[in-house]
C-alpha cells in the first residue's frame, strides 16, 4: 500500500498526477471548441512538448510524476473496472438501443490501452464500424460524421478539477459540466480500483453536489478555502466542509464567493499558496474578496457560519498569522489584467518559496523573485490556450506535512485526521502589495 497525503498547498511535493495532452486535444475544431469547454485550438504537439518540460522540471526537483493515462490503463486490467466504465458510456441517452449494442460491441474487444485511449480521446462516428449486416440503427444514420459517439475530454488535462486530496482522503469531485463529468468517473475509477490505491478512503464522491478542485485550496493544516461560483455551488462547498470537518480533516473552512469573469473561473484562478504565509493574487479583486468562515460546533450540532468578512483577514485568522503577505501580479491594472488572463495566478508550489509558473507572466515572476519566491518559469504557450496553469494541470497525491517530512507522511494512516492547529509565522517577513483588512 501507498500512502498519499497532502494537509496544505506547500509542503514539499512527493508525487504529483498529471495527464499528458494527447489525441483529445486534437479532436478539437471551431466547430467544437465550445461545447467541449475549450478556449482555443492547440498545437497538439507543441502542448505536448510544453507539458514533457513540465514533467522533467519536476522530476529534476526530485518530485514522483504519474500519468493519468497509464494508471487508466493499469485499471482497465481489473475487469470489474473495465465493466463499470464502459457501461457507463453505454449509459448514454444520446445512443439509442441498436447503437449502444454496436458501441457495446466495440469496446469488448479493445485491449486496456487502447480502451483507455477511447474513454479519453472519445469514439468519432466514422471509427465505429458500421456494415450492412451490423447496422447502426437511426441514431447513427441521423449523426452528422464529424460527430463523436463519445465525446472527447481535452479538459482532462487539468487533473486538479476532478480530484483534491485532503489529508490522507481523497475527495473526488463533482463536475459541474456535463461535457466534463466522465472526467471524475475515470478518476474515481482509479483510485477505487488501481492497486496503488488500495485502501484508500474518501471525503467526497461524484454524487455529491456540484464541486471542482479549482475551487479548494488548501491554505493550511485545519484550514481550506472553497471558492463558490461557476461550477462550485454553495451546496458543494456546504457539503465538503460538513464532510471535511466530520472526518477531522478540517477546523475551519472558508468559503468564498467568486464574482464570474471570463478569467476567474475557479478560486485557483485569482488566489495560490506560494509560501506558508504568503499567496499570490489578482490584485483587482484583492480588496473586494470576502470568506464566510464554517468551524464545527463542540455540542456536535450544524457547523457555526460567520461573515461575510475580507478573505484576508478570515485565512490570516484561520491560520493562526498577524496577516497574510500578498504578491500581487502584475505591476500594473493592465499588466494584471492580461497576466492573469495568462494565469500568471495558477502557480504550482513544489516547497515553500519555490513554485512553478508560465515563464510569459514575467512581471509577475518578477514579483514573485522580489519577494523571495524562486519560480521554475516553463512554456505554456499551447498549455495555456484551455484556461488553466501548472496547479490546474497538477493533481498532488504527496506533500510533506507542513513541519515534518516525507518519512513522516509515509508512516501517517491513510485516513490520518486533522489534529491539532499550527503554530502560526506570526510576523514572518514583509507585506509585498496589498496587506489585507
Amino acid at each position: 500500500m501507498v500512502t498519499h497525503y497532502v494537509d496544505s498547498e506547500v509542503g514539499r511535493l512527493g508525487t504529483v498526477m498529471l495527464h499528458r495532452p494527447g489525441p483529445e486535444l486534437a479532436r478539437l475544431t471551431p466547430r467544437n471548441n465550445d461545447s467541449l469547454l475549450f478556449d482555443a485550438i492547440p498545437w497538439v504537439g507543441r502542448a505536448q512538448e510544453e507539458h514533457d518540460a513540465f514533467a522533467a522540471a519536476l522530476r529534476e526537483r526530485g518530485v514522483e510524476v504519474l500519468h493519468l493515462a497509464e494508471l487508466l490503463t493499469e485499471t482497465l486490467a481489473a475487469s470489474d473496472a473495465r465493466a463499470e466504465l464502459t457501461e457507463q458510456v453505454l449509459r448514454s441517452p444520446r445512443l439509442g438501443d441498436q447503437l449502444r449494442v454496436r458501441v457495446a460491441d466495440h469496446l469488448a474487444y479493445l485491449d486496456p490501452a487502447t480502451l483507455a485511449g477511447v474513454l479519453i480521446a472519445g469514439l468519432a462516428h466514422e471509427e465505429l464500424r458500421i456494415s450492412r449486416e451490423r447496422p447502426g440503427g437511426l441514431v447513427y444514420t441521423l449523426m452528422d460524421r464529424h460527430d463523436f459517439i463519445i465525446d472527447p475530454l481535452p479538459n482532462l488535462l487539468f487533473t486538479r478539477d476532478s480530484s483534491v486530496w485532503i489529508g490522507g482522503r481523497a475527495a473526488v469531485t463533482s463536475l459541474a459540466m456535463p461535457a466534463r463529468r466522465r472526467e471524475s468517473t475515470l478518476t474515481d475509477a482509479i483510485y477505487r480500483h488501481h492497486p496503488r490505491f488500495a485502501g484508500t478512503e474518501f471525503v467526497y464522491h461524484p454524487t455529491m453536489e456540484h464541486l471542482e478542485g479549482g475551487d479548494v485550496l488548501l491554505l493550511a493544516p485545519g484550514v481550506l478555502a472553497v471558492g463558490v461560483g461557476e461550477r462550485t455551488t454553495p451546496a458543494g462547498a456546504e457539503r465538503l466542509a460538513r464532510q471535511a470537518l466530520a472526518a477531522q480533516l478540517a477546523h475551519t473552512i472558508l468559503v468564498v464567493p467568486i464574482v464570474q469573469e471570463r478569467a476567474t473561473m475557479h478560486l485557483d484562478t485569482i488566489c495560490t499558496m506560494v509560501d506558508v504565509d504568503a499567496v499570490l493574487m489578482y490584485a483587482n479583486v484583492a480588496s473586494t474578496l470576502v470568506a464566510y468562515t464554517v468551524a464545527a460546533r463542540a455540542d456536535g450540532e450544524d457547523p457555526r457560519m460567520d461573515g461575510p468578512v475580507p478573505f484576508l483577514r478570515a485565512a490570516a485568522d484561520a491560520m493562526d498569522l498577524d496577516q497574510l503577505r500578498v504578491i500581487d501580479t502584475g505591476l500594473d491594472p493592465v499588466t494584471a489584467e492580461r497576466e492573469q488572463w495568462d494565469d500568471g495566478n495558477n502557480t504550482l508550489a513544489l516547497a515553500p518559496r519555490l513554485c512553478v509558473g508560465y515563464e510569459r507572466n514575467t512581471e509577475t515572476n518578477a514579483q514573485l523573485e522580489r519577494a523571495g519566491i524562486e519560480v521554475v518559469a516553463i512554456a505554456g504557450s499551447e498549455l495555456g490556450s484551455g484556461r488553466g496553469g501548472p496547479r490546474c494541470m497538477s493533481c498532488p497525491l504527496l506533500r510533506a506535512p507542513l513541519g515534518g517530512d516525507a518519512e513522516q507522511a509515509a508512516a501517517s494512516s491513510v485516513a490520518s485526521p486533522y489534529r491539532a492547529p499550527r503554530a502560526g509565522r506570526k510576523g514572518a517577513g514583509p507585506v509585498v502589495g496589498f496587506s489585507g483588512g
